[in-house]
């Protein structure tokens, strides 16, 4: 079976799971994306890794399997999402110490997490992509090559949903706004971290 290369095209709050993330994984040479339904700490996890600017005042779990991970002189090389069972993805690590490659079994929100502070390609296996690739109709307006984030209602669906309500950040100057940004990294909300974030790129 041939392996289809993944980026990360979004991350955001999924409206109709309670308490998921909708992860939207794009496959390099296509336009097909592969929805994947994560936890608030994956979300965060992965959302922090994306956003190089913000750094936790603590290693997070991810960042502290990093560290060991680089102690020892372990490398994940790879992920591979290589299952598809009942809406549930199966991932595994491929990991290298001492020139010995070791396969590690991981659930895929983790896997992606760990690929991301390893520089590590994501890959799936073809025929799962094209069991669970969907297309997404982005708006135009909306779409942009800096894009880093796409809101997505519900993963199973091709359309696009309107924003969620925002904090407004119009009204506060940029002093206030590297205040809101301390505050928001001292208090662990990187989501909220990142949207600060985004609003200060604009202005400066």
């Amino acid at each position: 079976m041939s392996l289809v290369r993944l980026n990360i095209k979004g991350i955001s709050y999924s409206q109709t799971q309670n308490g998921a993330y909708a992860l939207i994984l794009n496959e390099l040479d296509g336009d097909r994306k592969l929805p994947i339904v994560i936890g608030a700490f994956e979300a965060q996890s992965i959302a922090i890794a994306l956003e190089k600017e913000i750094r936790p005042p603590r290693p997070l779990t991810h960042d502290l399997f990093k560290n060991f991970a680089d102690r020892f002189d372990i490398v994940v090389k790879q992920v591979i999402i290589h299952k598809l069972v009942d809406g549930v993805f199966y991932s595994s690590l491929i990991c290298e110490r001492d020139k010995i490659e070791e396969i590690i079994d991981a659930r895929t929100s983790d896997a992606i997490a760990l690929a991301l502070r390893f520089d590590a390609p994501i890959f799936t296996y073809k025929n799962i992509l094209d069991k669970a690739g969907i297309y997404l109709k982005v708006n135009p307006k909306e779409e942009s090559e800096n894009q880093d984030s796409i809101l997505v209602d519900d993963i199973i669906s091709t359309e696009l949903e309107p924003d969620a309500p925002r904090e407004n950040l119009k009204g506060k100057t940029l002093a206030e706004l590297h205040a809101l940004l301390d505050e928001s990294v001292s208090n662990e909300d990187y989501e909220r971290a990142a949207h600060i974030r985004d609003e200060i790129s604009k202005r400066e």
